[in-house]
């Protein structure tokens, strides 16, 4: 398995803006059930039969959020209910994300009422998918938790400690009885220099609270408003927080039984990029596949490849010590 140290820059956000996406000559999908290559257009009729469509990203990659635009586009020309969910943005922002929907104010005011630059450092990388969406009548749903609850969770220990009015504003089922995913989380934390033992357990609380969140506005901004059929809901989230059908994607499994989701990943292609301080605050680990064969199931259902030859200008700029 590849060294998971490139992780930690998932955590970390830069302003920029997404490219047009145009697929690479030598850009492909995968189909993870399957084993075997297979057309755009296969992908789309498939992600089109979902209730929920994850598509995982590095948050700093360009073309993760030019790919995302691109098949919420060809979702949207199916003419499906569509409702975009976004990890990106805190639930209680919800009233403003409101008035934009409604059209009252553009994503510049959106993004000054809310704080947006100060929460989510590169917000301006989901202006075209966001405006595309209003353009086209896509509700626009904010998914994660206040980040100042999630830190006290992560460093406070453990939500059993959280002040009832932090713990408020969680969901009131928080299911934290998940030994595999808790193995796997506790895997990919090392990647933090300053981790040790002892405070992997409310990291992982952390996590599991932040899932939750994000699954009960996934499961709310489907059937609010909806009338009979439910929305599709086009989730962009971390990858981290769907592989392998783990952490928000089993939240939503539980609220919405029967929900047939899709798990849509990309690789990094070399493309994600460390700092001299983000790679001295990491160090390099590997996950094998023996730590993962446990789980029972690929880490999603397909992968858009762009192999490392093809992004080599990209990889020469991202390459490790």
């Amino acid at each position: 398995m590849k060294s998971l140290r490139p992780l930690l820059a998932c955590l970390l956000l830069f302003a920029g803006r997404a490219a047009a996406w145009a697929a690479d000559p030598t850009e492909f999908w995968l189909d993870l059930a399957e084993g075997e290559e297979l057309a755009e257009t296969h992908v789309i009729d498939d992600l089109a039969t979902a209730g929920v469509v994850f598509v995982g990203e590095a948050h700093t990659i360009a073309r993760h959020h030019a790919l995302q635009l691109h098949l919420l586009q060809q979702l949207a020309a199916r003419g499906l209910p569509l409702v975009l969910c976004m990890e990106q943005l805190e639930a209680r922002m919800q009233p403003a994300i409101d008035r934009y929907n409604k059209g009252e104010i553009d994503y510049d005011t959106l993004a000054r009422e809310i704080d947006w630059a100060k929460k989510w450092k590169n917000y301006l990388d989901y202006r075209a998918l966001c405006e595309f969406a209003h353009a086209n009548k896509i509700p626009l749903r904010a998914l994660n938790a206040p980040a100042e609850v999630i830190r006290a969770v992560s460093r406070g220990g453990g939500l059993a400690k959280l002040p009832a009015d932090q713990r408020a504003v969680l969901p009131p089922e928080i299911v934290l009885d998940d030994p595999a995913y808790e193995r796997m989380m506790n895997l990919q934390l090392a990647v933090h220099m300053a981790m040790d033992p002892v405070k992997l357990r409310p990291v992982f609380e952390a996590q599991v609270a932040r899932d939750e969140t994000m699954a009960a506005n996934i499961f709310a901004g489907r059937h609010e408003g909806a009338g009979d059929k439910p929305r599709t809901a086009f989730v962009v989230i971390g990858g981290g927080h769907v592989r392998y059908g783990q952490g928000t994607a089993a939240r939503v499994r539980r609220r919405d039984p029967g929900i047939v989701e899709r798990i849509v990943l990309m690789t990094e292609s070399g493309q994600l990029t460390l700092t001299a301080a983000d790679k001295a605050a990491s160090r390099e680990i590997s996950i094998s596949h023996a730590a993962v064969r446990e789980l029972g199931r690929a880490p999603g259902d397909y992968l858009n490849v762009l192999p490392l030859a093809a992004a080599a200008p990209a990889a020469s700029a991202a390459k490790k010590p």
